[in-house]
């Protein structure tokens, strides 16, 4: 059986890239399979426009309502972020102009990835941001010991980011244009072999596609 790998493409604000965390990390350790993280902005960095002008008035109302089901139905612990990783006024949907949370994430999550570790970085960090245990996530410590639990250097990652900001984010467009080449720009989106799936509700859908294709389970460690 052949060792297969797909991409994932993630942005660290969307709440259903985190509801499908525990399920990517079943994958990666059930079966003899590679995830290859790859980040992405979200759509309000992206897009800033689109919650303004483009987005219904039922789309902040439903996705409320649906991730907390979604996050019950898988018992997972979940909140919004406090506080968000975009900095936006939630009446007016207007997106501000400095955004030091979401890209300070978005690049340390692009550094993991380099390393080899994007589902450690996330399964720390993305835990922090989402999972209701800690406030002001982005303050004292918390994110330091998070990326430490994950087995990374907190302090070399930060730095890079710091000092290389403009070359890591020139990277992460380069991810967000494979992501649309690939036939999609949402998130989670999991490409494998050239096909895309998604959303979380296509994991399955994946895993029936790997399957076609030789997936294994991974031998006992």
């Amino acid at each position: 059986m052949a060792h297969l790998t797909f991409d994932l493409y993630w942005s660290m604000r969307s709440p259903y890239c985190y509801l499908a965390l525990d399920r990517m990390l079943e994958i990666e350790r059930d079966y003899d399979v590679s995830v290859d993280l790859k980040v992405v902005y979200p759509i309000a960095v992206r897009d800033p426009d689109f919650f303004r002008v483009r987005a219904s008035k039922h789309y902040r109302p439903y996705n409320l309502l649906d991730t907390a089901r979604l996050a019950e139905r898988h018992a997972i612990k979940f909140r919004r972020p406090v506080p968000d990783p975009i900095v936006q006024n939630l009446k007016t949907g207007e997106i501000a102009e400095d955004q030091p949370y979401i890209r300070r994430l978005t690049r340390l999550a692009h550094l993991a990835a380099g390393q080899g570790q994007g589902l450690a970085f996330l399964d720390q960090v993305a835990r922090l941001v989402w999972d209701g245990e800690t406030d002001n996530w982005h303050e004292g410590d918390h994110l330091v010991r998070a990326i430490a639990r994950a087995g990374m250097s907190a302090a070399e990652m930060m730095a890079a980011a710091d000092a290389n900001g403009a070359e890591i984010d020139a990277e992460i467009h380069a991810n967000e244009a494979a992501q649309d080449a690939a036939g999609h720009g949402g998130v989670p989106l999991m490409v494998f072999d050239g096909e895309p799936f998604f959303g979380q509700d296509r994991i399955e859908l994946l895993l029936w596609r790997m399957g076609r294709r030789g997936l294994a389970a991974r031998p006992p460690r």
